[in-house]
């Protein structure tokens, strides 16, 4: 334990990047979540992050994407590329296939208040989530990482994608003003907090055990460096923290453990769309899509953002390739 926590701690002075090695954005607009929108767009651009959940979750459990389940909620837009049905033992598989159900009911909800928005075209393919990985270790997977081939893989694959979605509640409520929208958000802070907290918890459990695709780092060792990835990627400074950190940055300066990430007053980190932008498309740049969403995310916050030249560009994006 006490060497994970070393561990850790590196991997916390490493994220705040004091020798400038990448732009830390603090003062910048985009860190602020201060944008000319309406509560409307707000919560439907949180829609992208629920369809990804949705899709990536009932596919690996039930073998079954969102159109089996409900098919008006996608409203046109592509199917996703690459989900498939995942080797989970008993227990993870009824764990994700209920958190999948939660995610049609989170669409609809937003959905029944908003209008929606079009699904994304989303890539969950494994050399789109390899690569995600790979990148935060820092040398490629061997054999190449699959989330679909076991249970801890995928949990490892899922720890990138809920607690992103759960941030940017964090990040959206101070801006509400609608009750009901403020309402709506809460409801959804509170299932999405819960899945994140079962994920950590689940591979808490298991954090001693090495990644055979990556030799000897172990399960803690690579959700620091996934979360060391998101930080970087976000440019906003410390958002993340993965499963251990040394007894002085958890909870009371009391803990090694760190199953709930947290600020030094344990309360939950926030993020912007432009961080959200920029940690799911993977490049680090809320205007050049790629990673999660290849042809961007939909809805009006994306849209603003995202590069005039890439809205004739998704016919090569599309499903069928």
């Amino acid at each position: 334990m006490f060497k994970l926590c070393i561990i850790a701690l590196v991997f916390l002075i490493a994220s705040s990047r004091i020798d400038g090695s990448w732009p830390v954005k603090y003062d910048d607009p985009s860190c602020s979540g201060n944008i000319s929108v309406t509560d409307v767009d707000r919560v439907q651009f949180a829609m992208n992050l629920e369809f990804t959940e949705a899709e990536f979750f009932l596919k690996a459990s039930t073998g079954k994407g969102l159109d089996a389940f409900n098919a008006t909620l996608a409203k046109g837009g592509p199917a996703p590329v690459g989900a498939e049905k995942a080797n989970l033992d008993p227990i993870t598989n009824r764990i994700i296939e209920e958190f999948g159900y939660q995610e049609i009911g989170h669409l609809r909800a937003i959905a029944d208040m908003t209008g929606g928005i079009p699904r994304p075209l989303l890539n969950l393919t494994r050399e789109n989530f390899a690569m995600f990985m790979d990148r935060a270790v820092g040398r490629k997977s061997n054999p190449r990482f699959d989330p679909y081939a076991n249970s801890l893989n995928y949990l490892l694959a899922s720890y990138y994608i809920p607690y992103v979605g759960l941030t940017g509640y964090v990040g959206t409520i101070p801006y509400l003003v609608s009750f009901n929208i403020k309402r709506l958000v809460a409801g959804l802070l509170g299932v999405e907090s819960g899945q994140d907290g079962v994920i950590r918890t689940l591979l808490y459990e298991r954090q001693d055990e090495t990644v055979k695709e990556y030799g000897g780092v172990t399960v803690a060792e690579l959700t620091n460096e996934i979360s060391n990835l998101r930080n970087e990627l976000g440019m906003c400074g410390i958002k993340d923290e993965g499963l251990c950190v040394p007894p002085w940055l958890g909870a009371e300066n009391r803990t090694s453990s760190n199953i709930l990430a947290a600020d030094p007053y344990s309360l939950s980190y926030d993020r912007t769309p432009q961080e959200i932008l920029r940690v799911m498309y993977g490049t680090g740049d809320e205007h050049r899509p790629g990673g999660f969403w290849p042809c961007g995310a939909n809805g009006r916050i994306a849209r603003m953002f995202l590069d005039k030249g890439y809205y004739g560009h998704c016919g090569a994006c599309s499903a069928d390739n």
